[in-house]
Order: structure tokens, then C-alpha cells, then sequence
């Protein structure tokens, strides 16, 4: 597996392809809005800096890195970057028409409580507006549009709950804040958590990020006609630490 490097930080690259590629983003990276630091300038020069890379991925002339779909700055995970304009009107219209599947994994504060009844799944359906919201108002001034997040409890820890979750709308924001309108905001969430426990956090743990990791995306790549899931291979070594180190304390 290949790996960017600039300045200690690290971005795995998962999958290569013409014209495309995938990566493992870290949180506190932001994707195009700090040119020549930020992740589109980091992979452009990358894929540039290497001829049989910049060979096999077809990079269009004057097209240059595009991301095709949006994740937080604030958030880790896969982001698919489109290198041809082909590329990125063909991923694009999938994850416009919600035919991408997105697995994140995320860790709350709190115990949520698997469903009761055979299907494990749970769904957060609290409207939302478009734009994000912020911590008193989490749903967002405006008109408020259906918003739906499926979810699954994996794990108790003493003081947290890690969960899968599904995206099943696009709101911004829309994880974070179904998950502060449940009662059990994400970890170390500055805009929509508490800012007590995100300090605590940092100053007792040394954890200075956000809970939330994009794991997994579903969808048919270039080329292809049956769908390909592409999978982060193992969470963020914070957040692994975090919840083990309260699996731990609630073992005791």
C-alpha cells in the first residue's frame, strides 16, 4: 500500500485506478480549501512526483485532483478523488443519486441501547436544514428537509458507545447532529459536543479529534458493472486507543 507523506502526516492511498483513487484521509486535513496543504494539492503532487503512478491513474490535463463526494475536515475516513473529467461526472452522479453505500464508524458519548427485536439497526430521522447547525440548535435555522441516519451499536466501553452507521440522506453535518439531538454526541465534537469533555478529553487522554471515522464505501467504479466495497483497514490509532482504554476501565 502507498503512502503520502508530507510534514508527519500520513494518507494511506487504498485503491488506484484510471483515472481515480482512494484514500485514507486523517482528521484535521482539509480537502480543498488551504491550496498546496491541503489534501487535493498533497495528492496531485504525489501522483505527479511519480511517473508510474501518474501513468497508470490518467490524470486529464488541466483537470488536476477532484474530490466526488464531501467529508468534514474535522472527520478521517475514505474520500474517492476523481483525476479525468469522465471519471467525476460518472462517481458523481452515483453519489448524487444515493447509489453509494457509506459505512462510518463513530464514537459516542454515553450507552445507547441495541434495538429491541431481530433487526439490530436503529435510525435517527430528525429533520434537518440543509446548511450545518450548531450546538443550541442542532436541526439548523430554516426549512427542514427529511433527514434519516440508520445506526448499530458494536461495543460498550464505561463511558462510551461505539457504533456503525449508515447515511442514509446528505445533510451536512447530518451524523453529528442526529447524533447530539439522540442524546449521545460524538466524542470530541467542538461544534455540536460539549466543550468540557472535549477539554477533558485532550488535556487527560491526549485525544484532539473527532470521533468519526468514514470505514467504507459501496459503489461501481469506473469500468465496472457489479459494486465494490473499498474498506479502511483498521480505525484511527486515537480512537482505538480512547475506547480500549475505557473498555479497560469498565472491565475493572
Amino acid at each position: 500500500m502507498r503512502t503520502i507523506e508530507y510534514k508527519g502526516i500520513r494518507i494511506p492511498v487504498l485503491a488506484l485506478g484510471k483515472g481515480w483513487l482512494v484514500v485514507d484521509k486523517p482528521a484535521g486535513l482539509s480537502i480543498h480549501n488551504e491550496p498546496g496543504r491541503d489534501l487535493c494539492s498533497l495528492v496531485s503532487a504525489f501522483v505527479r512526483a511519480d511517473a508510474t503512478i501518474g501513468e497508470s491513474a490518467g490524470m486529464d490535463r488541466g483537470f488536476g485532483v477532484n474530490p466526488v463526494h464531501r467529508l468534514d475536515r474535522e472527520t478521517s475516513g475514505l474520500i474517492f478523488l476523481a483525476l479525468a473529467r469522465e471519471v467525476f461526472r460518472s462517481l458523481s452522479s452515483q453519489f448524487e443519486s444515493r447509489q453509494v453505500r457509506k459505512r462510518y464508524i463513530a464514537i459516542l458519548h454515553g450507552r445507547i441501547e441495541k434495538p429491541e427485536g431481530i433487526d439490530p439497526w436503529g435510525t435517527w430521522a430528525w429533520a434537518l436544514t440543509a446548511a450545518a447547525g450548531g450546538r443550541r440548535n442542532p436541526e439548523g435555522t430554516g426549512r427542514r428537509q427529511e433527514s434519516r441516519t440508520r445506526y448499530r451499536v458494536l461495543e460498550h466501553s464505561a463511558h462510551y458507545t461505539m457504533v456503525e452507521i449508515e447515511l442514509l440522506s446528505g445533510r451536512t453535518h447530518q451524523i453529528r447532529r442526529h447524533a447530539k439531538l439522540s442524546g449521545h454526541p460524538v466524542v470530541g465534537d467542538l461544534r455540536y459536543g460539549s466543550t468540557r469533555a472535549a477539554k477533558y478529553l485532550s488535556t487527560n487522554h491526549a485525544f484532539e479529534r473527532l470521533g468519526l471515522h468514514a470505514q467504507a464505501l459501496t459503489l461501481v467504479l469506473p469500468g465496472e458493472n457489479a459494486p465494490t466495497t473499498i474498506e479502511s483497514p483498521a480505525l484511527p490509532d486515537q480512537m482505538l486507543d480512547l475506547f480500549q482504554k475505557d473498555l479497560v476501565a469498565c472491565e475493572l
